[in-house]
């Protein structure tokens, strides 16, 4: 098994004074931190994803903030990878697939923000691409959500997200199991 972990997204814009604020991006941090951590213990790639924005009328994730930087809580260190993005899918338009060819890795670990949407387009990429997926669950952040004039609070749809990735497209636990696990 060779295996890479993902960090999707865990930039500025999604924290406090953030032009899309997540719930609990702070909390999300910290545990993406501590799978970053293991990682590097154990001398495994570390592979961040960074959106930037290129479409007209953007509001978030604009070139040149300092909400497109990376969060200070998972920054990455020496040689490890920073892909930019510019769609939610982190394999669209990207060389996120041919790096993880390139480095024969078949198991991602999966980390990241949001997750209604950056977190669970790539997780379904990477299935349909061949990936084995773990997503660390509570190293994932997003927001309410309005529909048809109801709003879905943030702990359902985060709940919503993980249990629809569950089984099919990830194997969806915490960090503690994750960390106690491997």
């Amino acid at each position: 098994m060779n295996k890479a972990l993902i960090i999707i997204d865990i930039q500025n814009d999604y924290f406090h004074n953030g032009s899309m604020e997540l719930v609990e991006s702070e909390q999300a941090s910290v545990n993406a931190k501590a799978i970053i951590d293991r990682f590097r213990e154990e001398k495994l790639p570390v592979i961040f994803i960074q959106h930037i924005a290129n479409h007209p009328g953007a509001t978030f994730f604009i070139r040149s903030t300092h909400g497109v930087k990376i969060h200070n809580n998972v920054i990455p260190v020496g040689n490890e990878k920073v892909i930019t993005k510019h769609y939610t899918n982190s394999f669209r338009e990207t060389e996120l697939l041919s790096h993880l060819n390139d480095n024969n890795i078949s198991d991602l670990i999966i980390c990241g923000m949001m997750t209604h949407m950056c977190v669970d387009t790539t997780v379904r990429a990477a299935y349909d691409l061949g990936f084995n997926n773990t997503l660390i669950g509570d190293a994932c952040a997003t927001k309410d959500l309005a529909f048809n004039s109801k709003v879905v609070q943030s702990h359902d749809v985060q709940t919503s997200f993980l249990a629809a990735l569950h089984g099919t497209f990830a194997n969806v636990i915490n960090s503690n199991d994750y960390l106690n696990e491997n």
